[in-house]
């Protein structure tokens, strides 16, 4: 198999179908390769986690989004006499969660963020990396964070909203003219009118990540092992040729330099939730 074939799932039929079950299997499939790729979803999350209040000492932590659980063991440590629960609708990700040492004082929990098996009230910190911008309905998965939030507890969110992968995007734009490839994010002031209509008082911050890559094939390999492959409807239904990769890579802003940069507009997300009165 050549090195194009390879990565055909990132535009083919196998990269799933946008639905719940696809993202889910999509996800399981990349769970023994996800920590070693993650570059992106570790610069974010650690920064996301220097900002949780010193202050807050929880009695229950949910990391909604889990994954393999590389957080979920951060908040254990950071946390180690809280109730902790990894949540992911994936169970294939819950398996080597499970099967990684370190997280025996975790709950693993296969469940859908815009439907929590979580009472009212039963959780002070939701910590959420990288999860909301695969939710076609971000905005039930913002309320059962609030739902399920105690009064006082703390919600910690990250997203990417439009502008990521522009490299990416434009160069596809030119070797494939007219058919997508790449994932579509929110524009950031619809992120922040959906977020402060559901959140009064959050707090949102964003900022540019640019991450290096060998070639415009090592960043594409990067998303397969991630998972994170094109999901939309208008997506080819058969293999994407090889000769629209070599497009794509001559393409690719920089590719001629040699080593290849993509974008990442990430946006963090922080609410507490008001106490009564």
């Amino acid at each position: 198999m050549n090195m194009f074939n390879d990565l055909t799932a990132l535009t083919s039929a196998e990269g799933g179908t946008g639905t719940k079950a696809s993202i889910a299997s999509g996800f399981g499939g990349a769970s023994k390769t996800y920590d070693g790729a993650s570059r992106l979803q570790k610069t974010m999350g650690d920064a996301m986690l220097s900002r949780i209040p010193s202050a807050l000492q929880p009695e229950s932590v949910l990391d909604l989004g889990c994954g393999t659980g590389w957080f979920s063991r951060k908040l254990l440590a950071c946390y180690p006499d809280a109730r902790l629960t990894g949540a992911d609708l994936s169970p294939g990700m819950l398996a080597q969660a499970g099967a990684t040492p370190g997280t025996s004082g975790v709950r693993w929990l296969n469940a859908d963020a815009e439907q929590l098996p979580l009472a009212n009230d039963s959780v002070d910190l939701v910590f959420s990396n990288l999860m909301v911008q695969w939710s076609k309905r971000p905005e039930v998965v913002l309320a059962e964070c609030q739902r399920v939030l105690r009064p006082g507890g703390v919600l910690a969110m990250s997203t990417l909203v439009d502008g990521t992968l522009r490299e990416l995007k434009q160069a596809w734009a030119k070797a494939d003219p007219g058919q997508p490839h790449v994932n579509r994010f929110v524009l950031a002031d619809e992120w922040r009118r959906l977020v402060e209509s559901t959140l009064p008082g959050s707090v949102l911050e964003f900022s540019p990540i640019r991450l290096s890559y060998e070639s415009p094939m090592a960043l594409n390999r990067e998303l397969k092992q991630l998972g994170a492959v094109f999901r939309g409807e208008e997506r080819r239904r058969t293999v994407t040729a090889p000769g629209r990769f070599r497009a794509m890579c001559r393409a690719y802003p920089g590719a001629r330099s040699g080593q290849v940069t993509a974008t990442y507009e990430a946006g963090w997300l922080y609410w507490q939730k008001p106490t009564a009165g």
